[in-house]
């Protein structure tokens, strides 16, 4: 008991699981599902039509988050809805071997992500409310690695997993599986933080406070108003919106044409061999440019990098071109080839971190910054739900020309914002 007493004390008793479990939901509905749906047999026009829709929770956060923020402590919200994804994972596994498995799993997984949503508005609340200013500066890059984990292991450890009960069940019964198993580690997930989150004195102190669901709709609606008249918001919509669209339509077919058969134009990889590819090499580079991107923007600003940036979240997309004109069946050579395109993004996705940072600088800041978050995720719905229809009208090689197109639009998107010059430069000390 006193060993209990003293780790739940400890902020690296709940911090790593925290965000572990904040993460893996996440790459299951974005991406698992979509390789999941595709190892099934739906076309790319019904898998990416239709988990697209699952984006619809995180857009529509912004409008939720309020509820979250008055009713219950969110220590509540964060042991709920773990006990929610676990359930709601329970029920995909369920009912995948049914023959109306698709829109059973489709209205669980919707379900799982609506509480993947609120549980990242709790835990991003409980977290500034347990430790001191200290503390969360010494556990952000913590708190990002182990989001980062559960990235890897989502897609590394999952997929891997299914490629090889495949050999032994059919697809549907071997993806049943997959997910009983994550349900029940949930599950478990849920049970350590019942015990091991601690219970903050300002966190109990929000069960004292009564509930007004009119003070909440006048609250969103004063919310909504404000970000609406901010300067130049128009232009910040334009920006959120067409920034990634290259990136927002070959995202969702990449794992697509990864795992299809190279006679349909595919490159023909094993689940397994996708979950390294992506899971692995793909959240290395990712990472690796993103922290790079963070390190550069620091060093000259905003506007120093803003360009080199756009260039780099766009141009190696053409990787996606030669991959598909020339198949190659070396997964050295598809490494290679996807952790530079994923480097490219992480590095260049800085720049759209940073502007959402600073076009929701003033009164409310972080309420317009889960508006921001909104626009983020519809800039990955609304491209999506379009890019299986023309990836199978098209080809995937014709596909991946018709991103290299669209990249004029993030030239077009950048080159209309208008931030300082020393935005994102590290404050050095005043003597």
């Amino acid at each position: 008991m006193q060993f209990i007493r003293a780790a739940k004390s400890s902020p690296w008793a709940w911090i790593p699981s925290l965000y572990f479990a904040e993460g893996l939901p996440n790459v299951i509905v974005v991406t698992i599902a979509v390789v999941m749906y595709k190892r099934l047999g739906l076309s790319d026009t019904d898998v990416t039509f239709y988990t697209s829709w699952l984006y619809l929770p995180w857009v529509i956060k912004p409008f939720w988050s309020p509820i979250v923020e008055t009713l219950k402590c969110k220590r509540w919200w964060i042991v709920t809805m773990q006990f929610f994804i676990g359930a709601f994972l329970a029920g995909v596994a369920f009912t995948l071997p049914t023959s109306s498995f698709l829109s059973w799993t489709l209205a669980f997984f919707w379900l799982v992500a609506f509480s993947s949503a609120t549980h990242d508005i709790a835990a991003d609340g409980f977290y500034m409310m347990a430790l001191n200013d200290h503390e969360q500066s010494l556990f952000v890059g913590i708190r990002s690695t182990f989001y980062r984990i559960s990235m890897i292991a989502g897609q590394a450890l999952l997929l891997k997993l299914s490629e090889i009960l495949e050999i032994f069940k059919h697809p549907s019964i071997a993806w049943s599986w997959v997910f009983a198993i994550v349900a029940v580690a949930f599950l478990s997930i849920t049970c350590y933080h019942s015990i091991f989150l601690p219970r903050p004195a300002e966190d109990k102190e929000q069960e004292k406070k009564d509930f007004s669901f009119y003070r909440v709709l006048q609250d969103n609606l004063y919310l909504f108003v404000t970000f609406f008249k901010k300067p130049h918001v128009l232009t910040a919509i334009i920006f959120l919106l067409l920034y990634r669209l290259p990136e927002a339509m070959l995202a969702k077919i990449s794992p697509l044409f990864l795992i299809e058969k190279m006679s349909k134009g595919g490159l023909g990889l094993t689940p397994g061999e996708l979950g390294i590819t992506q899971g692995t090499v793909g959240a290395l580079g990712l990472t690796l440019g993103g922290i790079i991107g963070g390190i550069c923007v620091s060093k000259h600003g905003f506007r120093r990098w803003l360009w080199p940036m756009v260039c780099a979240i766009t141009l190696p997309d053409v990787v996606y071109l030669f991959l598909a004109y020339y198949q190659p069946e070396s997964l050295w050579w598809i490494n290679i080839g996807i952790g530079i395109e994923q480097f490219g993004y992480g590095f260049g996705f800085t720049s759209y971190m940073l502007y959402m940072l600073y076009f929701s600088q003033g009164a409310s800041k972080t309420a317009h910054y889960a508006f921001c978050t909104g626009f983020m995720a519809l800039s990955l719905m609304l491209p999506g739900m379009i890019a299986g229809w023309l990836a199978d009208n098209l080809g995937y090689y014709r596909f991946f020309m018709l991103v290299i197109a669209l990249i004029p639009f993030t030239f077009l998107a950048a080159s209309l914002v208008k931030v300082p010059a020393d935005f994102g430069l590290k404050q050095k000390n005043k003597p």
